[in-house]
């Protein structure tokens, strides 16, 4: 891998995005609402741009097409622990999570290990972790913690993650009997 493949502009975006991860934390736990709220609404930005610009000026790498959503599932993973211990039942929307990314990460590395690919996330996942967002964005924002329209929220959430998990599963399964 070529050094001006890793030092991009999407990659630093990426990189600053990891880094805003942390702060996060810090200010949700620390009651500081809205400072964590702007600290999530610059990340969905960096990530708009990291693939805008990646993709508009040919700065796509491989370490980009990595590191990307690792950044986004860092991310997806802070906001599910700093919620997790304020809103009621987000247990069950945690480990949903955890159980759907440990086993596409599985899948995944078989797939690889047998010599297929999975080029980028596919319109169910950009369509769950669209949903993820807003619904964690609402939890975040709104005064509606441990009230019926969390719990609707994460239902919703639940749906789309599992209606994901299912599609790649699927996807997966298809991509296995070709590289057997």
């Amino acid at each position: 891998m070529k050094r001006n493949d890793i030092l991009t502009i999407p990659n630093l975006l990426t990189g600053i995005r990891i880094l805003l991860i942390p702060f996060f934390l810090y200010c949700y736990l620390n009651r500081q609402e809205a400072t964590a709220a702007l600290v999530i609404i610059v990340c969905g930005i960096t990530d708009f741009l990291d693939g805008f610009i990646a993709r508009r000026f040919h700065m796509v790498s491989e370490f980009g097409k990595t590191l990307d959503p690792i950044a986004d599932k860092l991310l997806q993973l802070a906001l599910l622990l700093a919620l997790l211990f304020r809103v009621d039942h987000m247990i069950w929307l945690f480990l949903l999570f955890l159980v759907k990314e440990a086993s596409m990460l599985i899948c995944w590395l078989r797939l690889t290990r047998k010599g297929g690919y999975l080029n980028g996330a596919l319109w169910f996942g950009k369509v769950s972790t669209a949903v993820f967002y807003v619904a964690m964005a609402a939890m975040l924002l709104l005064p509606i913690q441990n009230t019926i329209w969390s719990t609707l929220l994460m239902l919703v959430t639940g749906a789309a993650l599992a209606m994901s998990f299912l599609m790649y599963m699927a996807t997966y399964f298809r991509m296995f009997q070709e590289h057997k």
